[in-house]
């Protein structure tokens, strides 16, 4: 059995740590699986402590929250019907895009992230 979605989950926060800022990491997924390790990784590397709605509820500023390494870029795109007809295989991929921040990687990076949720 190959180990393609736990080597995915290995190498997303790798990559993340050998991004410039400003430079961007573009995920074409092709399988529903393949997608929500991409979706999930970029929710966790884009929002403060990782998205955790426990520590979403404790009473900070703004401004006192770490910065997160990954912004998202716009929505996920799929294939078009027209992009579909001329080429059916397309109509399982699924592209998703996030922007290195300027921020710091947190300490434990990437322990926090367990590609799971």
């Amino acid at each position: 059995m190959n180990r393609e979605l736990s080597e995915l989950s290995i190498a997303l926060p790798r990559i993340v740590a050998l991004l410039k800022p400003d430079a961007r990491i573009a995920v074409i997924s092709f399988h529903s699986l393949e997608d929500r390790i991409v979706k999930q990784f970029f929710a966790f590397a884009s929002q403060p402590f990782g998205g955790d709605p426990r520590l979403a509820r404790v009473p900070l500023r703004t401004s006192t929250l770490p910065g997160t390494p990954l912004r998202t870029i716009g929505r996920a795109q799929k294939a078009s019907a027209d992009e579909v007809r001329r080429n059916p295989r397309s109509r399982s991929a699924v592209l998703r895009v996030a922007e290195r921040t300027h921020a710091p990687l947190p300490a434990d990076w990437p322990i926090g992230w367990t590609g799971t949720a």
